[in-house]
């Protein structure tokens, strides 16, 4: 069988294997595997009255709960293709995904409904699922008392299974296709990477349109019991932790720096279950990363990856994460993971050696087929069979990598590259620096000019201050010629630091 399996064959399958074990938690109760499958066999048979087949798009505009989850089994079971949207998008993010997917159907959030309205000015005509809509037709209500799937269709690999926007940051967020038969082997990846066992309490509070999307999957098929919350707040976190004993988390940095902050202040407060915190999506600070050591132990996994291969390229493993030797290696973001292969290739795609920056490039069986409706930008990324990231970095002599920019936010200033990452994790280091992000600004003399922004570790820090400091951590046309003081950094929907919004902070200043 191999990869010509489909995702349906895993996960399904496990789904109904597992009958009444504890699956969810979500809106304060809990449902068993088995409820899961009996409502979702009710939404695919709904959906299969629609119309909707094997490939065909299905919109998903919902919040964190039961709900997405049910959806996306349903979807599943079909072997239709999810089109997952985060609700953090503006309403025009949203009607473009509808429209640009071809979506047959969108299960969408009563207070969404805007965003389809939009998708139909765009020449879309989704039939509507509406949640929190009352209990009439075309409601979710309706929908889940209907018929049930009996038969499911057959599915081709092949077949699309996933549409999956970017974040659209430099411009139109673009669909990235993946297939059943890559998706299938991208839920093997994550049950061999992510080390869960079906006695683990996980805890997703990021949007499941993203990469808690996949780790969800993966822990149903395994067997764990996940928590799904709407957002990320720091005491409700930790008091899940105490209180319901969660052992897994996934986080991006910001939420890390959140926890942490907390548990400085309360020292006492439990944490012990917690065997496992996986965290990616943006770098992290090494200083940070050193602190949540000192208090969790270790338990911190790192994921590298991007939406066009999702979220295991390379791991930083639990043991790689010590701070009494190998200090550098909390800077890197891991080793290839078992089903992957990745270089770092030179602009003339020859291969880097160890210690050269050039540009990621990756192979694995769940690369995406390509991006929707654009085969320009297909044949760019997929080149001589690999995928090409986009993100600069360098291969140590034991294979781990280290990012040090992406190429679109490298700076060029006085003829010179400057990798934001590199000023970042320097800065960081510095008295007073809470969090910062460098980006780079037109400069008529230099080209560009690197600029930091910070969040200021308590009302004493100077901006002054912080640019004599730099003196000392880096050489003078690496050193920011500016630094703007913020409250916060802002971040995009998939929790990234929105480099773009604060260019625009810096042009409004």
């Amino acid at each position: 069988m191999g990869f010509d399996m489909v995702l349906r064959d895993h996960l399904s399958a496990a789904v109904r294997r597992h009958g009444r074990r504890p699956a969810l938690v979500a809106d304060g109760r809990t449902w068993s595997y088995a409820e899961l499958e009996q409502m979702s066999r009710a939404v695919a048979g709904h959906l299969q009255a629609c119309g909707t087949g094997p490939g065909d798009p299905v919109a998903v505009i919902l919040r964190n709960g039961v709900e997405y989850v049910v959806a996306d089994l349903a979807i599943t079971l079909l072997g239709a293709a999810k089109v997952p949207v985060n609700l953090m998008l503006s309403a025009d993010e949203q009607a473009y995904a509808v429209a640009d997917s071809g979506a047959r159907v969108c299960l969408v959030e009563a207070d969404r409904l805007d965003s389809v309205h939009a998708a139909r000015a765009l020449g879309a005509d989704p039939r509507v699922i509406v949640r929190g809509g009352g209990s009439g037709p075309g409601t979710w209500e309706e929908v889940i008392t209907h018929a049930p799937l009996t038969a499911e269709p057959a599915v081709p690999p092949g077949a699309r299974a996933l549409i999956m926007y970017t974040g659209g940051t430099t411009g139109r967020p673009k669909g990235v296709v993946h297939t059943q038969r890559g998706i299938a082997a991208n839920l093997l990846s994550h049950l061999i990477e992510m080390e869960l066992v079906a006695e683990d309490v996980l805890l997703l509070t990021s949007p499941l349109p993203h990469s808690a999307g996949f780790l969800l999957q993966a822990a149903l098929t395994k067997g764990a019991l996940v928590i799904v919350e709407e957002g990320f707040e720091t005491a409700a976190v930790l008091d899940r932790i105490h209180r319901d004993g969660v052992s897994y988390l996934f986080l991006v940095p910001t939420m890390i720096y959140r926890l942490l902050d907390a548990l400085t202040e309360r020292p006492e407060t439990e944490t012990g279950t917690v065997r496992t915190i996986l965290y990616g999506a943006a770098p992290i600070a090494v200083e940070r990363l050193e602190q949540g050591l000192r208090i969790f132990g270790q338990v911190f996994m790192q994921l590298y990856a991007q939406s066009e291969a999702p979220n295991f390229l390379t791991r930083l493993r639990r043991d790689d994460h010590q701070l009494d030797h190998a200090a550098h290696r909390l800077s890197s973001c891991g080793q290839a993971v078992a089903m992957a292969r990745v270089e770092v290739h030179g602009t003339d795609g020859s291969v880097c050696g160890p210690g050269e920056v050039g540009e990621i490039v990756a192979h694995t069986p769940y690369t995406m087929e390509g991006y929707l409706n654009r085969a320009a930008e297909t044949a760019e990324a997929l080149r001589d069979g690999w995928l090409h990231t986009g993100d600069l970095g360098r291969l140590d002599e034991d294979g781990y990598l280290y990012l040090v920019d992406r190429k679109k936010d490298m700076i060029i200033t006085g003829g010179l590259n400057v990798y934001s990452a590199e000023v970042e994790q320097a800065l960081a280091r510095l008295p007073g620096v809470r969090e910062v992000a460098v980006t780079g600004v037109p400069h008529p003399d230099w080209g560009e000019a690197v600029i930091a922004f910070v969040v200021p570790d308590g009302p004493g820090t100077g901006a002054g201050e912080i640019m004599s400091a730099a003196r000392e951590v880096l050489t003078a046309y690496k050193r920011p010629k500016e630094v703007v003081l913020v409250e916060s950094l802002p971040v995009t929907a998939v929790g990234k630091v929105d480099k773009k919004k604060l260019r625009q902070v810096r042009a409004g200043g």
